[in-house]
């Protein structure tokens, strides 16, 4: 009877397992089919997220929706001192679930806490040269994306990156970026994409267009992204990123084939919450 039970108790355990993530969905569409937010959080977004002004009123209750799965399955924690209140939560969940805005959940799988720092902040970096010797120092930053599962952020880069929602810069998009490049377990630029066809593609039009960049930057030539983007393929997707949701017409008539190709990815069109 004994190991009958245990047997019973067994094939359980691995038909839970194999079903988890049916099953989560399933918890989560209960949790969070009626949820909303509230007019006061609304009111923040109107002030502190001008995209979240110019949305329509679907993709706007899509965002929404994901906002209050954010803020119910991510962790926030303050650093240097900061206290973290409900509106510094909103806003950085209203502007990561913006990247997912079409996607289905879970948003960021990897992604377990969020730390925020008042501002930019000290980070030590080790380093080893050609010769094997290992140095350490510290750099100053204002995000940065750890693939174990942790995202930091600097709290007035969040509010300077909403302030100015044209200039192609905005942190939290960079960072979490990071996390849906980082998803593959590699950090290379290419994020999870459907099939081989889109890998190719991707391929050719990103090498390109980051070829074109590193170009434009070293013979002083025009360009829409910010340099940084020149730095590696990371940071280029990450860069282009911010490019394609601030400066998406800009983008598209420097590089339309890289605009159509991170619209294909991201879902949506930013053009149309463009005044």
């Amino acid at each position: 009877m004994i190991n009958v039970a245990l047997i019973g108790l067994l094939v359980a355990f691995v038909l839970v397992y194999w079903q988890q993530d049916t099953l989560r969905l399933r918890y989560w569409r209960r949790k969070y089919h009626n949820a909303s937010l509230n007019e006061a959080q609304k009111q923040i977004l109107l002030r502190a997220m001008p995209i979240y002004r110019a949305m329509t009123d679907a993709d706007r209750a899509k965002l929404e929706r994901h906002i209050c799965w954010f803020l119910g399955e991510k962790r926030f924690l303050g650093r240097d001192g900061l206290r973290v209140n409900e509106a510094m939560k909103l806003v950085v969940a209203a502007n990561a679930s913006l990247l997912m805005l079409n996607k289905p959940w879970p948003l960021y799988p990897n992604v377990k806490e969020i730390l925020l720092y008042p501002s930019a902040y000290y980070a030590d970096v080790t380093e080893r040269d050609m010769a094997g010797l290992v140095s350490y120092h510290q750099v100053v930053r204002e995000g940065e994306s750890w693939p174990g599962g942790t995202l930091v952020l600097s709290w007035h880069d969040v509010l300077e990156g909403n302030r100015l929602p044209g200039d192609g810069h905005n942190l939290v998009f960079h960072e979490f970026a990071h996390q849906l490049d980082q998803v593959t377990g590699q950090t290379n630029g290419t994020p999870l994409l459907a099939d081989q066809q889109s890998y190719r593609r991707w391929g050719e039009v990103c090498s390109r267009a980051y070829n074109k960049l590193k170009s434009h930057i070293a013979y002083n030539m025009p360009h829409v992204m910010h340099g940084y983007g020149a730095t590696n393929e990371a940071e280029f997707f990450a860069v282009a990123t911010e490019t394609f949701i601030e400066k998406p017409a800009a983008m598209r008539q420097f590089d339309a084939e890289l605009f159509n190709v991170l619209k294909d990815y991201y879902q949506f069109d930013p053009s149309d919450w463009q005044h």
